[in-house]
């Protein structure tokens, strides 16, 4: 290859707006790749604005032009991803505030010191693409397939090292484009997350000189065909979808909206057990033009709804099996404790489910807890108890499992952020029909958490082919099928209930469902090795 094939006038805007990133150094570089990874985090649900990654990537990638050093490369990554989640995780922050008073001493570390550890990863990301750039091999073409390479395998690491926390995943901001959401159903998010960030750095060469000006435009133009090729199966791939129902099932979703500061107060708890009650036992509005509804078989309740250990309470099991349809249950989330084999007390946060004698049908502990929030890690430097529990901490149950409920498919239930976690919400030793997930998301306000967290759900029932039964104590409780349509809906902060069939489970299993991460495993080896052999524009 010539000289002149090899070098290119890089596009004139692209090329002065590179080389002005470049030139940046000290503060004023830091400054503007935490403004970059802020505008990034706006892709992201409740906003969805998805175009702006083909601002931040760019931006973040050509002031990377001008860092020579691997500390200078690692410090403008993280100070990308400290903006990104400075701004997409401020409402950590919400849940001291239902007792600032004790929790005071979190709210630094929960308002900086989540952002400080999660940015850490994308400093990595930074890193390793230098060390590669470094070394001659991230250039050309072949940079923003590194990129994306590294972005991915970083995201997967957040998602696992150290129990993990895949908040937020740039794979999320499909969220609102429901057809380009079939694609997890192949490869999870985290391949979605990979290709996503790939198709949003290929802009960035359009300033590269080792690029021609045709082929960095045709790279960009191919990028976006391919997300318009996802669409377009994903469309068909809903138009086949079908809307059919488990006949004989029909459930109450029950959302009391209780607000956190008196969910556990002395005097209140009674009185939260009774507005579950007299929710559940109300008759659902109908206008006279409606075709009439199958009565409801089964009523839901959200994550520790009932205050009270109501394994070790037959008279409390009994008022609550008196709401329980004929033949059905009352589903609840409630803690439960035991004596372990030494004679220690242990607590759970459990799902228990009863059935109209007040007998327990089936119960489930969760077994993903939350640092901090369910036990603290730091025990022997931090002497306090967990923010969740009262200060008393919990213990993990096994999980997940599938559970066979009385006059209901097999289903597997998922309590708060266990819905989180891809490839690790069912059981596929005996696989599920359906997911349950209660939740208490009153912590957070009228916050982005409720609804990023609803998003992040929303997906698992994509990728593992499965309908998701979501239910909050504020809101967002709802009923999603197997391609992540959302049939049944209760919003942030609305007090009341929702009637809704349970959407039947597609025969088969997906592919991602099969091999859980293997797909993102071989685009992200594809990732690296066509990034390789596209350096210097070939």
């Amino acid at each position: 290859m010539s000289a002149s094939e090899t070098m290119s006038v890089p596009a004139p805007l692209f090329g002065r707006l590179s080389a002005r990133l470049a030139a940046l150094s000290g503060w004023r570089r830091l400054a503007v790749a935490a403004a970059l990874g802020g505008l990034a985090t706006f892709a992201l649900p409740p906003a969805d604005a998805v175009p702006l990654l083909l601002i931040a990537f760019p931006g973040l990638l050509w002031l990377l032009d001008g860092v020579r050093t691997g500390r200078g490369a690692f410090a403008t990554g993280w100070v990308f991803g400290f903006g990104h989640h400075l701004l997409g995780l401020y409402w950590v922050s919400a849940a001291l505030f239902t007792d600032i008073g004790r929790f005071w001493w979190a709210l630094p570390l929960s308002a900086a010191g989540l952002p400080v550890l999660m940015a850490m990863f994308s400093g990595g990301a930074v890193w390793l693409f230098h060390r590669l750039r470094s070394r001659g091999m991230a250039q050309g073409l072949g940079r923003p397939l590194l990129f994306a390479a590294c972005w991915g395998l970083f995201e997967w690491l957040r998602g696992h090292v150290f129990t993990g926390f895949p908040w937020n995943l740039i794979g999320y901001s499909w969220d609102g484009v429901l057809p380009v959401l079939q694609s997890v159903s192949l490869f999870g998010v985290y391949g979605l997350g990979l290709l996503t960030a790939l198709v949003a750095a290929l802009p960035a060469v359009l300033a590269d000189p080792l690029v021609p000006r045709a082929r960095g435009a045709a790279a960009v133009a191919a990028g976006l065909t391919l997300f318009v090729a996802l669409g377009l199966w994903g469309a068909w791939r809903l138009a086949g979808a079908s809307a059919e129902t488990v006949p004989g099932v029909r459930l109450r979703l029950v959302q009391a909206a209780i607000d956190q500061r008196l969910k556990w107060a002395s005097g209140e708890r009674e009185r939260n057990v009774q507005q579950h009650l007299q929710l559940s036992a109300a008759q659902p509005s109908q206008s006279s033009s409606a075709r009439p509804a199958q009565p409801v078989t089964h009523v839901i309740w959200p994550e520790t709804a009932v205050p009270f250990f109501i394994d070790q309470d037959a008279r409390l099991r009994q008022v609550l099996g008196s709401v329980a349809p004929p033949g059905g249950l009352v589903i609840t989330g409630a803690p439960r404790t035991t004596l372990d084999a030494g004679g220690e007390r242990r607590y759970y946060n459990s799902m228990i489910a009863i059935d109209g004698s007040g007998a327990i049908d089936g119960s489930f502990d969760k077994f993903h807890l939350v640092p901090f929030g369910e036990y603290m890690p730091l025990r022997r430097w931090l002497p306090v108890g967990a923010i969740a529990g009262n200060g008393a901490e919990f213990s993990a149950g096994p999980g997940p499992v599938t559970l066979d409920l009385k006059g209901l498919p097999p289903v597997s239930p998922l309590i708060c952020y266990e819905g989180i976690f891809p490839s690790a919400v069912l059981d596929t030793g005996h696989r599920p029909d359906w997911l349950l997930n209660l939740t208490n998301d009153a912590w957070y306000g009228e916050t982005a958490g409720p609804h990023q967290h609803f998003a992040i759900v929303r997906l698992r029932a994509v990728e593992e082919g499965r309908p998701l039964v979501r239910v909050a104590n504020t809101g967002i409780s709802g009923v999603v099928d197997a391609y992540g349509r959302v049939t049944a809906l209760l919003g942030l902060g609305e007090r009341g209930f929702v009637d809704a069939d349970l959407p039947k489970a597609p025969a088969g299993v997906t592919l991602f469902g099969r091999i859980g991460d293997t797909t993102f495993a071989l685009l992200l080896a594809g990732c690296f090795l066509a990034g390789l052999r596209a350096r210097n524009g070939r």
